[in-house]
């Protein structure tokens, strides 16, 4: 393949529709969610099938742990929620398939899972989310 035939390609792709894009396309946050904080028809189809999301490692709530909290924004301390009614629309629990090394709470990454809805308590943490990605793998992206 040339150049010329790789950059039109290229070009191709990123003018295909949504319903058209690759397993590997990265969701926003922001597209799991309604203005109302309800879950978009987006996040209605894709639950219980592997998507990817882009953000950063918040710090972890527990060393050599297989769970973290992934931010849409670089934060120094875990955004620690108490109740499903203060669950932000810019995190995601994340459980991944093994132990993690953590990553500075700075380094963007790209985590993928499949994404399941609805609220869960973590019953070694007390961990309450509305939205995770679970069975998870991690890259730097």
């Amino acid at each position: 393949m040339d150049r010329r035939t790789f950059l039109i390609a290229g070009l191709a792709t990123g003018f295909a529709p949504r319903a058209f894009a690759q397993d590997d396309e990265v969701v926003r946050m922001r597209d799991l969610y309604n203005k109302d904080l309800s879950f978009s028809d987006y996040a209605k189809s894709m639950e219980g099938r592997r998507i990817s999301v882009q953000g950063f490692m918040a710090p972890p709530l527990k060393a050599d742990s297989n769970f973290f909290v992934l931010t849409k924004r670089p934060m120094a301390v875990c955004p620690f929620c108490e109740t499903e009614a203060e669950w932000p629309n810019d995190i995601l629990a994340v459980y991944t398939k093994r132990t993690l090394r953590t990553v500075p709470f700075n380094v963007r990454i790209v985590t993928s899972g499949e994404l399941a809805l609805g609220t869960y308590t973590d019953p070694e943490l007390g961990f309450v989310s509305r939205v995770r990605l679970v069975d998870s793998t991690v890259a730097r992206g």
